[in-house]
């Protein structure tokens, strides 16, 4: 069984916007979930950096770490964070595995109105989390991407020729299902309701945006420019088996499209 662990009561700023009514009530709180494992160097910046870009666009939220086990000192780090007044879960996931399952498992017990997923090596500038918020709020968007690849979109000067050539060939193959440009991106936004509309998610791999924008029908797509930064602390997950597991991926999705369609 899955257990959970260091999980406090809901923030006060949770509680007490929950228990007033009127305006404060109805104003989103957002989700911001962080799936780990082995990154607890990386942290205590990401999660300092997502409070300070939270306050100062006032947005009610509350931070949810996914960890699969790491063993690398993350529950104690996250334990002196929740002490310092993060508004912060930890769930600890002792017998799965997975990036793609531990968002959805972060999304499954967020209570925010709105869900946000940015990766925990500080690739993903958790300061345009507002502006993907406000994207998917203002604009009607179904799901809003951190994106590299559309103006004003740039990435680390150390991200290598062959990472950059593997992210657009990934990004070609998944052209059947999205025409967004960065359908790769970890960083991205949508709402409870989206999220509670998909049909059966299954996905393999870390692919786990494109899985979502497909499986819950998201015909508005919106992408906002951000700089990918090549990560600080740790190592990269991304190896040949999970490049096997995206071209499964695809084929579980080209099966779901079919499907759709004879039906329709």
């Amino acid at each position: 069984m899955n257990v959970r662990v260091n999980e406090p009561e809901p923030s006060p700023s949770l509680e007490q916007d929950e228990r007033r009514g009127g305006a404060a009530a109805a104003t989103a709180i957002v989700s911001v979930v962080v799936p780990t494992y082995c990154e607890a160097d990386n942290i205590r910046p990401l999660i300092t950096r997502i409070t300070a870009a939270m306050a100062q666009a006032d947005l009610q939220h509350e931070i949810i770490i996914v960890d699969d086990n790491s063993r690398d000192g993350t529950e104690a780090l996250c334990a002196e964070l929740v002490a310092d007044g993060m508004p912060l879960r930890l769930i600890v996931r002792r017998d799965e595995r997975g990036l793609s399952s531990a968002v959805l498992r972060g999304f499954t017990e967020a209570r925010g109105d709105i869900l946000v997923c940015l990766d925990a090596d500080l690739s993903h500038p958790p300061e345009a989390i507002p502006q993907l918020v406000a994207t998917l709020e203002r604009d009607g968007a179904d799901f809003v991407i951190g994106s590299r690849y559309v103006a004003g979109g740039t990435t680390d000067q150390s991200w290598g020729l062959f990472r950059w050539l593997n992210s657009k060939v990934a990004t070609l193959l998944a052209r059947p299902f999205t025409r967004a440009r960065d359908p790769m991106a970890g960083f991205f936004a949508l709402r409870r309701q989206t999220f509670a509309a998909a049909a059966p998610l299954d996905p393999i791999g870390y692919k786990i945006g494109l899985e979502l924008i497909v499986k819950c029908r998201c015909r508005r797509v919106m992408e906002v420019p951000i700089h990918f930064a090549d990560r600080r602390a740790g190592e990269s997950k991304l190896n040949l088996r999970e490049q096997l597991n995206y071209v499964r991926h695809l084929a579980r999705l080209a099966r779901f499209k079919l499907a759709g369609t004879s039906a329709g």
